[in-house]
Formats: C-alpha cells, sequence, structure tokens
C-alpha cells in the first residue's frame, strides 16, 4: 500500500484544535513558522478537512490560502517541522535541502542498551520479503539508495538506550530501518519492530491491548528535535523539546527523572 495512503489509516485522530495548534509554534518570523508537531499528527492534507494535518491547520491559523511544506515528519514521529509562509522562504529552504544545507538532530529511545556511538552508511530498498507495501531495508539493488546515519548514546539502563540521531542522507524510514539493522529498533516501532503484524493489525483494527503489551507505547519513539539550516540567507536553528508522551516513556522505562532531561538539554526550552 503507498504511503500517501498508509498514513491515514489506523485509529481515527481527532482534530486539531486551535488553541492547541498555537501552543505548538515554537518561532514565527515574517516568512517562516516552526512547529513542534505531536506523534500522530499528519503533515499533508488530509481528506477530513483542514484541522485534521499540520499544512492545514497552519493555513487556517495563518488565514493564507498557500503555505508551503517545506519538509515533512511521519505521522507518528514529533518534533521540529518548519513550514514557509512566502515563495521566497520556500525556495531558500528547500533549496538548503537540495544542497545539503541542513543538520537535523533527532531523539529516539531504542530497544536494548547501545554501549559506543555508531555509524552506518549503506544502501536502502524496499524489502522484498515483506507483506508491507512501503517497508524497507538494508540491501543493494539497481533501486537502492545510499544511506548514512549516525548513532549515538546518550543514557542506557534496564534494557533501553535513549540515543541522539543524526541522518546525513533521508531516505524513506532511514532511522527506524538503520536502528532494526543494528539491533535496536525504536521502541514501539509497528513496523520495524519485533513483529510487522502488528502494523497491519493496526492498520485493520487500531493500538490494541496487544501491541500495547508487545510493543509498550502506542507510537515509535521519535523525536526530531533540533534543525539547522545554513544557507547564506538564512542561517537558522529551530530546537523542540521532547513532547509529554516521550518524557513519560523515557522516565518509566529508563528509571530517570524530568529534571535529568532537562540537564541533558532535551526537555524545556
Amino acid at each position: 500500500m503507498p504511503e500517501e495512503f498508509s498514513q491515514f489509516l489506523g485509529p481515527e485522530v481527532e482534530l486539531i484544535d486551535p488553541i492547541q495548534f498555537s501552543e505548538w509554534i515554537l518561532e514565527e518570523e515574517d516568512g517562516v513558522l516552526a512547529i513542534n508537531k505531536p506523534g500522530l499528527i499528519v503533515c499533508h492534507p488530509s481528506k477530513n478537512g483542514p484541522w485534521s494535518s499540520l499544512i492545514g491547520a497552519a493555513r487556517e491559523y495563518l488565514q493564507m490560502d498557500l503555505v508551503h511544506l517545506v519538509h515533512r515528519l511521519d505521522r507518528e514521529t514529533s518534533g521540529v517541522c518548519v513550514l514557509a509562509k512566502d515563495k521566497y522562504h520556500a525556495r531558500i529552504l528547500q533549496m538548503a535541502f537540495q544542497l545539503k544545507q541542513v543538520c537535523k538532530e533527532y531523539v529516539a529511545l531504542l530497544e536494548g542498551e547501545l554501549s559506543e556511538v555508531v555509524e552506518l552508511d549503506n544502501f536502502l530498498a524496499k524489502d522484498l520479503d515483506s507483506k508491507v507495501y512501503i517497508k524497507q531495508t538494508v540491501r543493494k539493488s539497481h533501486s537502492a539508495k545510499r544511506a548514512h546515519t549516525l548513532f549515538s548514546p546518550i543514557m542506557t539502563g534496564s534494557g533501553y538506550t535513549l540515543a541522539k540521531i543524526v541522518p546525513e542522507t533521508g531516505r524513506k524510514h532511514q532511522i527506524r530501518v538503520h536502528a532494526a539493522f543494528l539491533g535496536h529498533p525504536l521502541v514501539g516501532d509497528k513496523l520495524y519492530g519485533p513483529d510487522e503484524g502488528h502494523y497491519l493489525e493496526f492498520i485493520e483494527k487500531g493500538y490494541t491491548p496487544a501491541q500495547e503489551k508487545a510493543l509498550g507505547f502506542h507510537r515509535h519513539a521519535l523525536h526530531a528535535f533540533r534543525i539547522l539550516f545554513d544557507p547564506p540567507q538564512f542561517s537558522r536553528t529551530f530546537k523542540a523539546p521532547l513532547h509529554r508522551d516521550m518524557v513519560q516513556l523515557i522516565v518509566a522505562k529508563l528509571g530517570c527523572t524530568e529534571a535529568d532531561l532537562v540537564k541533558l538539554r532535551i526537555l524545556g526550552k
């Protein structure tokens, strides 16, 4: 099933509340709007109206017919997402991605304890052994694309790792595929976790108690923490603190405190 359709399946997501949307705003300038997107919010327009997607809500909030989605996050991934309010800034930021003048940093909770920094540089392609159309895997083929990811452990314990992840390329599901390839899949990952059957069940039935027991989290535990743009015309960094659901997950799994996360500079502004 193509990804553009699969992202709308699963449990119905409540419409975005306008007041709540305003609380997600990290920064707003003349031409740019930076949002701290929660998990389970789609970026692209949805059939359920403007307040059912990030871009639709942004257009309603700004009272603008056209707002440019410079980049996107998967439905379950939370964190910083940057939108342009005019063609000038859209072109600058989109060109920055093309010219590799952008650095993105993610925070994730991984299964297992990763003891050292790991750098992966290999190729990703469609997983021919999977029943899921969109699933990717590490393999070479004529259609494979190079993927480069750096995993750095921040905190480990009780069978889990809080990690900083820097993808130097931007392939489909890159972080999730590489995490699974390392043997440290993201907590809550229905597709690249212990059994892809959880993903198929999720599409059919939504999030079930069986998935809660097996996966331990209602979405994959991945957060886009920071994005740095470095073109000459627009050198800016946007940072998004962790959302409450991931904070509670990390505290529960690692046995740390919220104060520890503040010290690590991944919680709070």
